[in-house]
């Protein structure tokens, strides 16, 4: 501002700083030069383009807060000007741009974006990489919910969100433990809001290598252990299918000749009955009539029995199949999935280090696996009734209970091998006192560092993660994430 011009009122202080910060690193001007096929009355689609990005960040809710807020956002000039722009449109003409914008160009404007953003993310990964030696990221899926009433959102879905079901959207978020920033946001991803965490995080953790342009080297070693350990099921899962088909083929021809002694029988049955009824002799215990009938009986009986028989063979032959299909379809999978991991560490000249951190939605079995295969140190928390029931189970009089927390102890198992799951897993249960109950948790990891002779830092190190659940907070209350 010169000496000459009259100083101006504002009642959005930071986005002046932003502002200026953005015209230095040309966010204004890339954003400026998106080609948009739009008319220009007052304003160019790319400056209500830029108004909608500084509507989210100052926190707006709401577009119509633009103009019907306490303090339009519209209405200040400073504002407007620190952005490069002369004044703001009204909330209802960045409405219709953001309508009638295309996929196309809604792909540019996030080009943009994410090339501004593309250095800062790369500086904090090698000074994290320089102070720890290894980048550590958070992954989470947080609710976004909308009106239950609105009819306008696109693939909206019911969901859990804020310990409700609300209608909305579920952000899959990944973040960066940064140096400077303390927490320095990857990639965010929209989702129905039925969406669960389980299916995300092959997805997100892709997406982040993608952002980072780093990963981890691939544990093909391990994967390759895994794949041969699965091939030697497939004689015996081939035999017990053969067997099966044995057993039902048995059982059709068992029913089949049982059918047909039954129609001799009834036949037999019917000609006696006839006999007797044309002579009328009386039917006695010893008759040949009353032989005849048990017999018919008797084999009535064994068709249902056969009948039987054959219905669990068909049961056991169906479960075989699936077994073997499942089977077939993990082998598959698993000898893809090593044909790329040692394609991606033959293109990986530098790999990193890295941990993943995720709360137990993500904690199953799948997913677990799939992190370490990928290389990653992982900290996590068991899916469901995954291993709860057997973390409890192994715990005693004599199990060595260590207090972490306030409120918090901790028994844990080291390098613990389970028949459900391929690789050993360091294991470990918490324990909380609320009020007159006790509460249950359990806690997974894999990886360099000795957790389970650290049950304190293990403790910590999990649940800093909480750096991501206090940012989708802020997303909720500070800044609207849309």
């Amino acid at each position: 501002m010169s000496e000459n011009e009259a100083p101006q009122l504002t009642h959005h202080a930071m986005l002046i700083a932003w502002g200026q910060f953005a015209q230095c690193l040309g966010l204004t001007e890339q954003l400026s030069a998106i080609p948009i096929h739009q008319k220009t009355i007052v304003h160019s689609p790319q400056s209500k383009i830029l108004e909608f990005l500084v509507t989210n960040l100052a926190g707006l809710a709401h577009l119509k807060e633009i103009s019907l807020a306490a303090h339009p956002l519209d209405q200040d000039l400073a504002v407007a000007q620190a952005w490069g722009q002369r004044r703001w449109a009204d909330y209802s003409g960045v409405s219709r741009t953001l309508a009638h914008l295309t996929q196309a160009e809604t792909e540019q404007i996030l080009k943009v974006l994410a090339r501004v953003s593309q250095p800062f993310i790369d500086k904090e990964a090698v000074l994290a990489i320089r102070q720890e030696g290894r980048l550590i990221l958070d992954g989470d899926l947080s609710g976004r919910p909308v009106s239950s009433t609105s009819r306008t959102y696109p693939e909206v879905g019911y969901g859990h969100m804020d310990d409700q079901v609300r209608l909305g959207y579920q952000a899959a978020m990944v973040c960066l433990q940064s140096p400077t920033y303390g927490r320095l946001w990857l990639s965010v991803t929209q989702h129905p809001g039925d969406t669960v965490s389980c299916t995300e995080a092959e997805p997100m953790i892709r997406r982040s290598e993608v952002v980072l342009g780093l990963r981890p080297r691939r544990r093909v070693d391990l994967l390759r252990k895994r794949v041969a350990g699965l091939e030697g099921r497939q004689s015996s899962l081939r035999s017990a299918n053969e067997k099966a088909s044995q057993s039902l083929a048995e059982a059709c021809h068992n029913l089949e000749a049982v059918n047909q002694q039954i129609q001799q029988w009834e036949h037999c049955v019917q000609e006696t009955e006839a006999s007797y009824e044309k002579k009328q002799r009386t039917v006695r215990p010893n008759s040949q009539l009353a032989q005849y009938r048990t017999k018919l009986a008797c084999y009535q009986k064994r068709q249902k029995r056969r009948a039987a028989t054959l219905n669990q063979a068909e049961k056991r032959l169906t479960r075989q199949q699936k077994e073997w299909q499942t089977w077939q379809s993990e082998m598959d999978l698993l000898e893809q999935r090593l044909q790329q991991f040692e394609q991606d560490n033959q293109n990986n000249t530098i790999p990193m280090q890295a941990i993943f951190r995720l709360d137990a939605g993500f904690g199953t079995l799948e997913n677990v696996a799939l992190l370490i295969e990928m290389g990653y140190e992982v900290y996590s928390k068991p899916h469901g009734n995954w291993l709860l029931g057997r973390l409890k189970h192994w715990v005693n009089a004599q199990s060595p209970w260590e207090r972490v927390g306030h409120n918090a102890e901790m028994v844990a198992w080291p390098a613990k091998e389970l028949p459900d799951f391929p690789y050993p897993l360091d294991l470990a249960l918490e324990r909380f006192q609320i009020g007159q109950q006790m509460q249950f948790g359990g806690l997974i990891h894999f990886g360099q560092d000795a957790v389970a002779a650290h049950l304190t830092d293990w403790f910590e190190r999990y649940n800093q993660r909480q750096t991501i659940e206090a940012g989708n907070k802020e997303e909720k209350q500070v800044f609207e994430l849309h």
